[in-house]
């Protein structure tokens, strides 16, 4: 797409909006700054940009993937342990990359396969559907307006409008709650025009860095579909040039930078993969363009402390929707890998997986723990490489 400058900038500081729901989402759900993402994601896609010569059109955001694990590694080891956890995956990444470049995708489709993937992803998703009803029922009309609103635009909108049902279901909650005189505009009043976000400072905890790292899979794999995905729209190969090893550093250098300043880990997403399919817009200086608004936009106090006026109800409404959809996404990983639930290693991995991770399960030894997630991540890795390949089908 060749465009001058002036309209760069438009279709730039447009093409934010579109991944602005997603980016703004996560800090407000894990009770951060909103403007610490803006400002890391920002920046990151910048990073990402230089590392991948400037060569593909990716705006980097927060990920849903990380949601569940912030908050559960926040009430272990506190907000800035968990984000001393979240570099040690931006450091993974990086090492993924390096197997990458050595070895090629073979490595790591043995050790991540869908029948492990899958259900991780779907703890992901089911792990905080408690958290996300008991925000929805602080007021269920307002809950429910979004959730309705989100599932209507996901089932008939069309174009750009049918790539921010989680945005616009936002909107059309708070414009409700504001209606109804749930909204205190005080704290946005009283809000500076210029400030700087919240930056908080990481502590290393080995719990929490060994508690994190397996989070690390799913955002991987999606990764690597991304970037089919959008060198598809593109019609160049960017998993040869720049290559997934330079896509995948470019994730992992931002993402330990966002946790250096407080922010969530920042990795290529669906929302704005599929935004590019759509509008074509596969100018990278334009997703450059995009990044350095989002750092104007996270300067400005005003936004950021109307960004914290959204009610708790309104995003219980987006939490219903958006946790059940990452745990389909899990279903669907293994739907469309085919996977054969006839071989009772599948059954035993998938079956394992999904009751440590959703039950809570602990291991602890001293100050070093493992649970939830992660340890569900551990414990379908070593069962997927020890079981035999071919084994005889329990009877249903």
């Amino acid at each position: 797409m060749q465009t001058n400058l002036p309209k760069r900038i438009i279709i730039g500081v447009q093409f934010l909006f579109v991944a602005f729901g997603a980016t703004v989402l996560v800090p407000l759900l894990i009770d951060i700054d909103p403007a610490v993402a803006l400002f890391t994601a920002g920046v990151g896609t910048l990073i990402f940009h230089l590392i991948t010569k400037g060569k593909v059109p990716v705006f980097l955001g927060s990920s849903f993937a990380f949601i569940a694990p912030i908050v559960a590694g926040t009430k272990l080891y506190g907000y800035p342990g968990t984000l001393g956890g979240l570099i040690a995956v931006g450091i993974v990444y990086g090492l993924v990359s390096g197997i990458i470049k050595l070895w090629g995708l073979r490595v790591i489709e043995k050790i991540f396969p869908a029948v492990v993937v899958g259900p991780v992803i779907m703890i992901i998703g089911l792990s905080l559907a408690g958290i996300g009803v008991g925000m929805a029922s602080k007021n269920w009309m307002i809950a429910l307006s979004v959730l309705i609103t989100a599932i209507v635009i996901i089932s008939f909108g069309k174009g750009l409008m049918k790539l921010i049902p989680i945005f616009v279901g936002i909107i059309v909650g708070y414009a409700i709650s504001v209606f109804t005189g749930l909204v205190d505009f005080t704290a946005v009043n009283e809000a500076a025009w210029f400030a700087l976000p919240n930056f908080t400072t990481p502590e290393f905890n080995w719990g929490a860095i060994v508690y994190m790292i397996p989070v690390a899979i799913a955002p991987i794999i999606e990764h690597v579909g991304d970037m089919y995905a959008i060198g598809g729209v593109a019609e160049k190969n960017f998993v040869k040039d720049p290559g997934l090893h330079r896509t995948l550093l470019g994730d992992g250098v931002a993402t330990a930078f966002a946790g250096f300043l407080g922010g969530p880990p920042n990795t290529t997403y669906s929302e704005v993969t599929g935004a590019i399919a759509l509008t074509k817009i596969v100018d990278p200086r334009i997703l450059r363009i995009s990044a350095v608004t989002a750092i104007v936009f996270s300067l400005i106090g005003k936004v950021s402390a109307l960004l914290k006026t959204i009610p708790e109800a309104v995003l219980g409404g987006i939490m219903i929707l958006l946790f059940g959809m990452i745990a389909s996404i899990g279903i669907k990983t293994l739907i469309d890998a085919k996977t054969d639930f006839t071989l009772s290693r599948n059954q035993i991995i998938v079956s394992v997986i999904l009751t440590v991770g959703i039950g809570g399960a602990e291991i602890s030894h001293g100050n070093f723990s493992l649970a939830g997630i992660g340890l569900a991540s551990v414990v379908g890795v070593i069962l997927n490489l020890i079981l035999p390949n071919k084994s005889k089908g329990l009877k249903q």
